[in-house]
């Protein structure tokens, strides 16, 4: 069991040396206390359901990117195999009873409507999947950028998988996940030496009937690339002042660092 602690002041030298991502900026600007138990203190989970729900369909589907890329067949029948395999080796997660077996359904059943619906044809070869990449940003007085690309599909496409429970507005979608998918497009850059030519954030919605939206985004202009200088900069700034102070809001509902967060408000 995690104690609950009071924030304090701690040497985060070696946070400011580790290369920065939009996972870690997102946190951080939204809730800097968030930031400091999950980065500084390196308090950790449980896995919730919903995340590992998430996670099962986010490896089968790239599994079935792996394999288009490879050149070898990437039916339902095989894909299934894979994601079984990988819920079979799930032992993290504090299942209500019959609980594991109707999410396991719930999200195959994401999987194979993704599979039926997807724009992607079968035959097309991938770019890249499931990439790390890391740009040196030295240049502009910040450390490494660092990502995970999902997929990136033929002529510099960029896509990221999604799962949510409620279809996604188009505009707040987009803003959103404006951090990602800039430090997404500097990261192609990067290693390519070629300009993205857009992105596709493919969204799989956990409604009774699954559904896939599929949202198309311009590639990164000079205003998105200096919005996340200016976040990477504030970052580091509230870093090195050891700036962590909570951000209440409707967000806490959802943050699995609630209990540490009251503790520390109250004391």
């Amino acid at each position: 069991m995690i104690a609950l602690v009071e924030p304090q002041k701690r040497e985060s030298g070696s946070v400011l040396d580790e290369p920065v991502s939009a996972s870690r900026l997102n946190c951080f600007h939204s809730c800097r206390l968030k930031f400091f138990y999950r980065y500084i203190q390196k308090l950790t989970k449980p896995v919730s359901g919903a995340l590992f729900v998430g996670q099962a369909v986010h490896h089968a589907l790239q599994q079935w990117s792996n394999r288009r890329w490879k050149g070898i067949s990437a039916t339902s029948d095989e894909i299934r195999q894979s994601y079984e395999d990988y819920w079979k080796e799930e032992e993290q997660v504090d299942w209500e009873e019959g609980e594991k077996e109707t999410q396991r359904g719930k999200a195959w059943g994401l999987i194979e409507h993704y599979l039926s619906n997807t724009p992607i044809p079968v035959e097309e070869k991938p770019m890249a999947v499931e990439v790390s990449v890391e740009a040196d940003l030295s240049s502009f007085g910040f450390h490494s950028l660092r990502g995970i690309i999902d997929l990136v599909r033929p002529g510099g496409t960029i896509v990221d998988f999604k799962t949510t429970a409620a279809t996604p507005n188009e505009e707040q979608v987009l803003h959103k996940n404006e951090i990602q998918l800039t430090a997404y497009g500097l990261l192609y850059r990067e290693a390519t030496g070629e300009k993205e030519s857009g992105f596709e954030l493919h969204h799989l919605i956990k409604t009774k009937v699954p559904k896939l939206i599929v949202t198309k985004h311009d590639p990164i202009s000079e205003k998105q690339r200096s919005r996340l200088f200016r976040s990477i900069d504030s970052y580091m700034g509230g870093v090195e002042r050891e700036d962590y102070v909570p951000s209440p809001g409707l967000q806490c509902a959802a943050c699995e660092f609630f209990n540490e967060c009251r503790k520390g408000v109250e004391l």
